[in-house]
Order: structure tokens, then sequence, then C-alpha cells
């Protein structure tokens, strides 16, 4: 096993030992910058959109075309079993940690967006369709590993890396979805996420709040509604939707890191749901006593007792009915929640010394608040040292305005690179 503690006092001994072969791979992520910025603008240029599979396979192409010519064991692992694209899995087994490395290769820009191409602002800008969201951390990652391998220190190392086809939209059954990761990840030491996480290299994520997706079904009784309130025929649905919505709002909104938002309500005497598209239609008329009510949300929890806590709650308001009105709410699979360890410290505290050493400043933890929803979470219970947040960098992802600062692609290359290289010099 890992070592319980990493002293910063054995840091200095590893990298005062290790010196050249680190400076070798600093050298190695320097000399090469160019070629990580024609891959990220190349990349970039193929949309990958959640639903278009074929582009998620060809950007899966090329990234498992440089895993090849490293010398990983690749595959792709086929989607259609849960409606997407698929993901891509490279394997390099070796001595040492065990480590697990976390991509996406999907965007949130399906082929109708008008945002579709790499635009070079300046020397150390540009803007494209998932150029941080995740394919500049793709990069990274290959980056990274290239250097490894040109100072001779990939050979021996153990690795696994996993990039998901549909990260931005998974495919469901959730379970089936993910099955590919939590298997990678079973047996590993360290697991890290290349997301761009909150888009300053100042910052990782050593926690994530998880978030799962509530629908509350509402039915009134209807009726002419001059008679609303009457003792047999009660408030309707609208009326018990809001006093239930409220009472999520009285009962759990103080609770730290937990939130908890309806979306999309619809009430009246009909109501008619597309849960897929998040929209509907709603039939009804201001002199009739809504028959029916449906709200969809999400709910965001630090940990699996803090879910359970927040499921518990919302059940019994809902439960706890007016007259003539009965309620059910239903919660859907979700990206589960990366609590925050003590595992998960120390693995920041080491890629916060690489990242002094090779001249990026220290790094600390973000707040889990900033923090959404990432593949990383659902290796929480499998892994016992998790880093994420740590690709490039930039800000407006998931947008049109979606901007790398491309200053950051060496920086965040070395400190990667330098953090994977000690690790593997530690015992398990």
């Amino acid at each position: 096993m890992l070592r319980d503690v990493i002293t910063a006092g054995a840091l200095l001994t590893v990298f005062q030992t290790a010196r050249s072969p680190e400076r070798t791979i600093t050298a190695h992520i320097d000399a090469h910058v160019a070629e990580g910025l024609a891959l990220l603008e190349r990349v970039v240029n193929i949309n990958s959109g959640t639903q278009n599979h074929a582009g998620v396979r060809q950007v899966g192409a090329i990234f498992r075309a440089a895993f090849d010519r490293l010398g990983f064991k690749t595959s792709w692992i086929d989607g259609s079993e849960w409606r997407r694209a698929g993901h891509l899995v490279a394997e390099h087994p070796g001595r040492g940690m065990r480590i697990l490395l976390i991509g996406h290769l999907d965007t949130v820009f399906e082929p109708d967006s008008p945002f579709q191409k790499f635009e070079r602002i300046d020397e150390k800008t540009a803007k494209g369709p998932g150029i941080i969201d995740m394919k500049g951390g793709d990069v990274i990652i290959v980056q990274a590993l290239e250097a490894l391998d040109a100072a001779g220190r990939l050979k021996d190392m153990n690795l696994t890396i996993v990039m998901t086809g549909d990260e931005e939209d998974p495919g469901r059954p959730l379970s089936k979805a993910r099955e590919a990761l939590v298997a990678a990840a079973r047996g590993a030491d360290v697991a890290i996420g290349f997301e761009d996480g909150p888009g300053d290299p100042r910052y990782a994520v050593t926690a994530r709040r998880g978030t799962t997706g509530w629908e509350l079904r509402v039915t009134g009784t209807a009726a002419q509604s001059s008679q609303i309130f009457r003792d047999d025929i009660g408030p309707g649905a609208i009326f018990e939707a809001a006093r239930i919505l409220n009472a999520f709002r009285e009962k759990m909104s103080g609770e730290e890191h937990l939130t908890f938002n309806p979306g999309v309500i619809l009430g009246g005497t009909s109501v008619d749901v597309n849960a897929v598209q998040a929209r509907g239609s709603a039939f009804g008329k201001t002199n009739v006593v809504a028959e029916q009510a449906v709200v969809s949300g999400d709910l965001r929890t630090l940990s699996p007792a803090q879910l359970e806590r927040a499921m518990t709650t919302m059940r019994q308001i809902a439960a706890a009915g007016m007259p003539h009105t009965q309620a059910t709410i239903t919660f859907d699979e979700g990206y589960p929640p990366l609590a925050p360890t003590d595992g998960n410290a120390r693995l920041l505290a080491l890629y916060d010394q690489a990242s002094r050493d090779v001249g990026a400043g220290p790094v600390t933890a973000v707040s889990p608040d900033k923090a959404g929803a990432a593949d990383v979470s659902f290796v929480a219970a499998e892994v016992k040292m998790i880093l994420d947040g740590v690709g490039l960098m930039g800000h407006d992802d998931h947008t049109p305005g979606e901007t790398a600062d491309l200053s950051t692609l060496p920086s965040q290359t070395k400190r990667a690179a330098i953090t994977l290289y000690r690790l593997a010099t530690q015992p398990r």
C-alpha cells in the first residue's frame, strides 16, 4: 500500500535524487509545445458532441493511435448498449503503483451548434468547442506520457487510461455506461482526472458534489374553481406541488454543500412531459382546479450520507400531502459524490510540490461548491487517492465563448508528468 503520509521532506529527497530524469521530462515538454497545440487544434476541429457518435469515435481514434505508439494495449468499448458511442481504454501494465488517468472525448456542442472550430485569438489564447472541457486535458495526458517515455520512465509504469465518450450526457443505464471506468478503477492506488476544474491553475479538485435528478408528480381532484379548498375537493395539484417545493426550501436550504433545484414545472388539467428533452406541455383553464402537476430538478450533495438524508427528507415531505392530493417523488441514477478524504489531500500535496518544483506555483483545493459532477466521482468507492481538475485552464466552458489559456498547456503537463513520475517511485 502507499505510505500513509507523504512528507515534504520525502518529496524533496525524491526531487534531489531524481533530478536528472525530471529535467529530461520537463525539457521534453518545453520542446514539444507546438506538437501539443497542433494535436489540440486537430481534435477540437472534429465535432464530438455526445450524440455525434461518429465524431466521438473519430476523436477516440486519434488518441488511441497516440497510446498505441507509446506501447499501450488499447481497446474501444462499444456503447450501443447504453445508446452512446463508447469509451477508449488504454492499459500499460508495469511495476509499482497502479494509476488510473481519466479523460473524456465528447463535448456539449452537437453538429447543429454554430460553435464548431478552433480559433486562435492571440499567442496565449484560443477558443473552440471542448478546448478545455476536456480535449485540452486529453492532450495533457498524451504529452505527459510522451515526456515520461522520452526519459525512459514510462516502460515500468503501471497505468490505465479511460476516456469516456459520454461524460457530458451519459447513457442509460448509468451503471452500464460507467462499467468500464469502475472496472478499471478496481485495485488502483491513484486516480487523476484531467477536467479543467475551476479553470485556475492555483486550484485543483479533491471533492465534487454528486448530482441526482428527481421528479415530483402530484395529482389532485379536478373541480370547478369556485369549489377549491372544499373539504371533498382540496387544494388541487398545483397548490400541493407549491407546498412541497416550499417545504423543501424551508427544511433543507441551510445545509452546507446541499443544493436542490426545481428546473421545470408543469401543471393543469393534463400535462405531457418529455423527460429526455426536459420539456413538455400543459393544458388547463383558470376556472378548473388543477388535476396534475409535474416538477423535475436536480439534487447535489457532497457525500453519500448527505444524499440519503436529503432523499429521505424529500420523500417525507411529499408523503405528507394535503387532503385529496397524492404525490410521489422519484430519483434518477446520478453522478455519485466525491467526498473529501485524507488520501485525496495527500495526493494534492504531492501535486502541489511538483507544481512548485517546476516553477508553476502552489496549488490548493477548490471549494467543492465550485466543482460540478464529473466521471472521477464514479471511482470514489474504489480508489483511496483521487485528484481532478488538472487539465488545460481557461474559462466559459459549455458556452460558445469556451476559451483556453494556452500558456498553461506546458505548465499543466509538467505538473502532471512529474507527479506521475514521483508516484511511480512510491512503494504500494
